[in-house]
């Protein structure tokens, strides 16, 4: 019988990041075989992004290791000296930098230490600092970014799908159309049809209907 499985590594610096903010000294506990479902998730996650040609880049893949990283400082770790709730987040003028950074650099593969960087913190201060200003994720807020691009961009009427997705960052249409339809219940071709569609209505309409 052959047996399958995925081996994944998390680097050190990876695990130093997540450490950042700890009380005191944080040391891992050695164990051969553990159960953790939260770790499980994230593995799963990578297993359907690599079957799928890592459709999501760079950054998916830095955030799935540092949550793993933090899943196992938190839950695996031994620490010597309590550890005090951090209770920060981005200042607005750091949030405003980062928000022009993703919207310069939306084409690209972004990462998550570039967008750290662009700010001046490291990955994981930067992480928690990000969640608890926006209530999201980094990943989280660039793809909902790239989703209101590719939206304003389907408005236009000769905006091709395929041009759509490449300017918005995407690597192929097809991850593009699956992740539009995850978020806006339509494929993207049928959200342009809906707008354009919308659009002759109201000009066929009579001027006294459409007047406030």
């Amino acid at each position: 019988m052959t047996t399958r499985h995925l081996q994944l590594g998390i680097s050190d610096a990876a695990l130093t990041a997540a450490s950042e903010g700890e009380n005191g000294e944080v040391e891992l506990c050695p164990q051969r075989k553990f159960v953790d479902h939260r770790l499980g998730g994230l593995v799963a996650a990578v297993h359907t992004e690599m079957a799928a040609g890592f459709p999501s880049g760079r950054l998916f893949l830095d955030s799935v290791e540092q949550a793993m990283a933090v899943a196992l400082v938190k839950d695996h770790a031994v620490r010597h000296h309590p550890v005090p709730a951090y209770r920060g987040g981005l200042g607005a003028a750091r949030f405003r930098k980062i928000k022009e950074f993703v919207q310069a650099k939306i084409e690209g593969d972004l990462s998550l230490h570039e967008m750290a960087q662009s700010v001046g913190l490291s990955t994981a201060h930067f992480a928690r600092m990000f969640r608890k200003s926006t209530g999201e994720t980094p990943h989280q807020f660039v793809l909902r970014s790239r989703i209101e691009r590719a939206k304003a961009m389907l408005r236009a009427s000769d905006a091709r799908v395929f041009d759509v997705a490449m300017a918005c960052g995407f690597t192929t249409p097809q991850h593009f159309a699956q992740v539009f339809r995850d978020a806006c219940r339509v494929s993207p071709t049928e959200y342009r049809q809906d707008f354009l569609g919308s659009e002759e209505a109201c000009a066929s309409e009579p001027v006294s209907k459409i007047r406030p």
